[in-house]
């Protein structure tokens, strides 16, 4: 397989003196039910090499676990309708910016913690200060993807969760892989990004995260949901 990145991506990266691949592998879409293990051994197995780290977009694992939900069947209640109006809309993402990831947010994380993490917000957008809501909200409802027009279909019509134990999945994807290389589940987009899950020791997670900080799989239609990280000699 020769190394291409995503048109309006770089291949390449330099992390304080070294340099960084990181390698897009384009995947069928894929569905519930699917078995993340089986798609990413099929897809990742011919292109991991020892000393890489494979990484995962959390949205194909999530959606394999069944958390993939059509907006059409989430009833949203009055005051995931009244939080929404709140939330910062971007062009990168919907985030909790409409009623029905705000209702999955008030499920996931429990309406007393996003009523205060909404409350520490309004006082502290009124002296500034941005990011509070999610901090303190915490990585279940930041990690929430909304549907946009960007979207592979029939995602742009969905609402995916946070995936569920992705130590876990990331664990068994290396020992289906044989062990030779370590693996994350990532949730990267345009802003940045942080790391779900890893076989790789916590200390060399924010490395991580400035490696794939400018989301080399990219927003759209590019159907690379997984990619690896090789240093480049």
């Amino acid at each position: 397989m020769t190394a291409q990145a995503n048109e309006g991506k770089a291949l390449e990266v330099d992390i304080d003196g070294q340099r960084w691949q990181r390698i897009p592998i384009r995947t069928h879409v894929v569905v519930a039910g699917e078995d993340i293990i089986e798609v990413v051994t099929r897809y990742a197995a011919g292109v991991v090499q020892p000393g890489d780290v494979l990484f995962v977009t959390e949205k194909i694992v999530a959606i394999t676990q069944g958390r993939s939900y059509p907006v059409g069947d989430i009833e949203a209640r009055p005051l995931a309708h009244t939080l929404s109006k709140y939330v910062t809309k971007t062009s990168h993402g919907i985030g909790l910016g409409m009623p029905e990831t705000m209702e999955m947010a008030l499920r996931e994380v429990g309406t007393p913690r996003i009523l205060f993490a909404a409350a520490v917000a309004a006082v502290s957008k009124a002296i500034g200060r941005k990011g509070d809501f999610y901090r303190i909200a915490g990585p279940k409802a930041r990690g929430i993807d909304g549907p946009t027009h960007n979207t592979i279909p029939p995602y742009n019509t969905q609402v995916v969760l946070v995936p569920e134990n992705p130590d876990a999945v990331a664990a068994e994807i290396k020992t289906a892989l044989g062990d030779i290389a370590d693996v994350a589940i990532v949730d990267i987009n345009d802003f940045g990004g942080n790391i779900l899950g890893a076989t790789l020791p916590k200390a060399g997670h924010a490395r991580l995260a400035r490696i794939l900080s400018d989301n080399p799989l990219g927003q759209g239609h590019q159907s690379t949901p997984l990619g690896v990280i090789r240093p480049v000699d």
